[in-house]
């Protein structure tokens, strides 16, 4: 292909080697996100940068612990980098869908290394703050644009398994992080700037990798289909999904679908920027509008479901089981390395099971564990000696038990369903929308919990990942805990219950569907799981072509428009032929 550079990877590799090559890249995303979230932890526990160069606390003479004296200045340091994240998913998403994926991914692994290089190189706390915003820009574009560019070249079946894997590198990010930053506090005499700053510059290695190869690989098939470079775009399906043998065909089936589907979207939705898609205006039937409030929720949920809570308790779940401060650090390493390996779980089981089943289970098994961690630890509170131990050890049980369970379930769901309910037309921009929601669920939290960002580490914050404290000793807890104490983690478990329902009744089944077919999908108008798939099982049955019965859906919808007054009108239309 003469508009696809030579030394681009697709013309060397094919199917499942090329799908491996696309992973690693975007992986090699995911992995920086994950480090940059857990890079935090150490910083915040240097004594040269909280003390020496952010002035917002000092050293303990006596136990060396971390005495925060300004929390609003730790916490606004901290929290700075989720704001640049949530503008910068909105102008990755709306690059994204215009420019292309490959260049999004371009522009935010740059723009990130100049807020690595800020933040390395910080020299006061103002600095520092904007420093964290500019970073969290160029994040914020990443994890706008490569969720879709993962989605939209890996084939139906195993879509969910593609995006689970960038996840466990995204948590091997968090522990590798962890690791990294334990072995620079032996540095030295413990006071040296070097103890911070390394970790903070070493996230430029993965930037300027994914910022060198990136350039190299693929655009979406899907995107360039949407601008009309259908020559590549077909070109490119054809190697991602090969040409020969049992293989003959499926690219062009494929890339008829997307084609159909492409124009059908540019015929039946108007223009759709942030405001239109948010309320729905203009999206017609595609409901664009509903989409974005479920994957809003659905990564508010993620928060409320107990992570974030279970890691600012976790100091004290600790304690109460006689876990010396001097050992927290290599139990929390432990259950952050369980953690990462939790992960593999769901790249066996998403694609075998659905985004459904795997949310279900994961509720359950963490809303008792969120209970049983509750009542073990009040017992623990209750009781002293060997007794106290013996529940703290039970509830320290259940919270590895619920963070193995959520590395399992609910940590990557949240963010594949977002990159694949939304149109072609505005994929990115709707992605976007999902790390709004994350955003917006790690804003709130923090409120209800600035503990977790007072005390002394924010060890991960949530990706679905989250923000861990080494110390609980100088008595300072967040607003909920201080309030509930242990009964918060009850108010967690009851938020995994809602879920269930929640998913069931709103959240259609993605798995072994393609990104075309989930368009009709939410072509009905209820809001109702089991009316989509009612609707969606009679245009399949209408015609064994689904691109076929949505084109039908669409000119008997044009046809009662042109007969009863237009778009205007107000009559309720049958929705099993409603694509409008």
């Amino acid at each position: 292909m003469e508009h696809i550079h030579k030394w681009n990877v697709v013309h060397r590799l094919e199917k499942r080697q090329l799908l491996g090559a696309i992973n690693c890249v975007a992986g090699l995303a995911i992995f920086f996100f994950g480090y940059d979230q857990g890079m935090m932890g150490g910083v915040n526990n240097a004594e040269n940068y909280y003390d020496t160069t952010m002035h917002f606390g000092h050293k303990d003479p006596q136990t060396g612990a971390v005495v925060v004296t300004n929390t609003v200045l730790q916490g606004g340091i901290v929290s700075a980098y989720y704001f640049g994240t949530l503008v910068g998913c909105l102008i990755g998403g709306s690059f994204g869908d215009r420019y292309g994926r490959i260049k999004t991914i371009g522009l935010g692994s740059g723009w990130a290394v100049f807020g690595a290089l800020l933040q390395t190189t910080a020299q006061n706390s103002k600095w520092m703050i904007y420093a964290r915003v500019f970073n969290g820009l160029g994040t914020g574009m990443l994890n706008a644009i490569v969720p879709v560019w993962a989605t939209e070249t890996a084939e139906h079946t195993s879509r969910g398994q593609f995006v689970a894997i960038e996840f466990t590198l995204n948590i091997f990010g968090v522990v590798f992080a962890y690791w990294i930053e334990y072995a620079c506090s032996f540095y030295g005499d413990g006071t040296s700037a070097f103890i911070w700053r390394f970790p903070i510059a070493f996230q430029i290695v993965p930037l300027l990798g994914l910022f060198a190869i990136v350039w190299f690989f693929p655009e979406s098939p899907r995107w360039l289909t949407k601008v009309g470079r259908e020559a590549e775009a077909r070109y490119i399906l054809g190697r991602l999904r090969g040409e020969e043998g049992e293989d003959r065909g499926n690219a062009e089936t494929e890339f008829q679908d997307i084609r159909s589907i492409a124009e059908l979207e540019r015929k039946t939705s108007h223009s759709q920027n942030y405001v239109y898609m948010l309320f729905g205006i203009g999206s017609g039937k595609l409901h664009i509008g509903r989409r974005v409030q479920l994957v809003i929720w659905l990564q508010i949920m993620q928060e409320w479901i107990g992570i974030a809570g279970v890691t600012i308790y976790q100091p004290t779940v600790f304690r109460i089981a006689g876990i010396s401060n001097a050992d927290s650090g290599w139990v929390s390493g432990l259950n952050n390395t369980i953690y990462m390996l939790s992960t593999l779980v769901c790249v066996f089981t998403l694609d075998r099971i659905g985004r459904r089943w795997t949310l279900y289970w994961g509720s359950v098994v963490m809303g008792l564990s969120m209970f049983l961690a509750g009542a073990f630890s009040r017992l623990g509170i209750e009781h002293t000696g060997d007794a106290a131990k013996l529940y703290g050890g039970a509830a320290v049980f259940f919270v590895y038990l619920f963070t193995a369970t959520f590395g399992a379930t609910w940590l990557t769901v949240p963010w594949l369903y977002p990159a694949e309910i939304f149109p072609l037309e505005v994929r990115a921009r709707g992605n976007a929308w999902g790390v709004v929601g994350w955003s917006i669920g790690n804003g709130w939290l923090t409120l209800l919990c600035p503990g977790g960002w007072c005390l002394s580490t924010v060890y991960f914050a949530m990706l679905g990942l989250v923000c861990r404290l080494k110390d609980w000793a100088d008595g300072r807890n967040a607003v909920m805990f201080d309030a509930l104490d242990e009964k918060t983690l009850y108010i967690f478990g009851a938020c995994n219950v809602l879920a269930i329902p929640m998913v069931y009744c709103l959240y259609p089944e993605t798995n072994q569907r393609t990104l075309e077919e989930i368009n009709i999908v939410f072509a009905s108008d209820s809001i109702w799981t089991w009316e989509a798939e009612r609707n969606f099982k009679i245009l399949k049955e209408r015609d064994a072509k689904l691109v076929q019965a949505a084109e039908e859906a669409r000119m008997l919808d044009d046809h009662h428009n042109n007969s009863s007054g237009g778009i205007g009108d107000k009559e309720e239309k049958p929705a099993d032929v409603e694509m409008k």
